[in-house]
């Protein structure tokens, strides 16, 4: 139990920060956009990163210091797209989500399934930050707890899980707020500055 919840802690701890990932579930669950697919996606992902580095796969992305440097460069081409596209609605303005009335937006109207996945599948895999947080940081953690290494692990997991879900589905609590003029233009510019440091950092190495 120690280690679950050390684990719970410990994943907690890597993963609120805000970044990339983060402000686009965010602004999926502000939407009410395929939230559930989203976060499904992120948190699986995760699982799958976390239980490379509790089986000890830390080592091997360190013997191929290209691959994340290939990574680091699509990484911050997707996250300098999206930004872009952030900021344009900044400018724009979106009318059509400051203008919905309460339930007007479900989990299935607006963008279609397959670019939001595409996108979701990007800011998590092309991102080398979450492979030396996931695999090699975890990873190296989990090793400390020996034959508890998996529960470690298991709460990692389930940190990422109900992180997600909160962020994608307690999103909409705004909502009231998000109906004033100018208010989507707001989360918008903020998105947007928050891809452009991330670019950044992920450029600069």
């Amino acid at each position: 139990m120690l280690a679950l919840l050390a684990g719970l802690g410990f994943g907690l701890s890597l993963i609120v920060a805000i970044g990339a990932q983060n402000a686009f579930v965010l602004r999926q669950g502000l939407r009410r956009e395929h939230v559930g697919v989203v976060a499904a996606i992120c948190a699986t992902s995760d699982a799958v990163l976390y239980a490379a580095g509790g089986a000890g796969f830390g080592p091997l992305v360190e013997r191929w210091p290209d691959a994340v440097v290939v990574m680091r460069w699509l990484g911050a081409a997707v996250v300098l797209g999206y930004g872009a596209m952030a900021a344009w609605r900044a400018v724009r303005g979106d009318t059509r989500l400051a203008a919905a009335e309460d339930g007007a937006l479900g989990d299935s109207p607006g963008r279609r399934l397959k670019p939001v996945v595409l996108t979701t599948l990007a800011l998590t895999w092309l991102n080398p930050h979450v492979y030396l947080d996931t695999v090699m940081l975890q990873g190296s953690v989990a090793v400390t707890y020996g034959d508890a290494r998996w529960l470690f692990t298991a709460g990692a997991m389930v940190s990422s899980v109900a992180w997600f879900a909160a962020l994608g589905y307690g999103a909409r609590l705004l909502a009231p707020v998000l109906r004033r003029p100018g208010a989507w233009r707001v989360v918008d510019g903020v998105i947007a500055l928050i891809m452009l440091a991330v670019a950044v950092s992920l450029l600069a190495g």
